[in-house]
C-alpha cells in the first residue's frame, strides 16, 4: 500500500523537523540531511527516531542524485 499523498504533504522528520522524501519503490521516507530512512509499512509511516535506519553512503548518494534530478519531491517546502 502506498503512502497517502495528502498525508505525505504534512510529514516532517521527527529529529530535525525538516522535509522528507518518499521513495515508493523502497517504502521509505528519506532524510538527506541526516542520511536516515524511516519505513513506511502498509502505507503508514513509522516516524520513530529509534527505528530510523542509517543509509549507507553509496545508497544515500544515489537517492540524493534522484532528488537533484527532480525524481523525488520533498514532503513540504521549508
Amino acid at each position: 500500500m502506498a503512502l497517502d499523498p495528502v498525508l505525505a504533504e504534512i510529514l516532517a522528520c521527527p529529529q530535525d523537523k525538516g522535509p522528507l522524501y518518499y521513495v515508493a519503490g523502497e517504502s521509505m521516507l528519506y532524510n538527506p540531511r541526516l542520511r536516515r530512512a524511516y519505513a513506511v509499512t502498509d502505507g503508514i509511516p513509522v516516524l520513530l527516531i529509534d527505528e530510523a535506519t542509517d543509509v549507507e553512503a553509496a545508497a544515500a548518494d544515489a537517492l540524493e542524485a534522484r532528488i537533484d534530478a527532480g525524481e523525488l519531491a520533498p514532503t513540504f517546502e521549508p
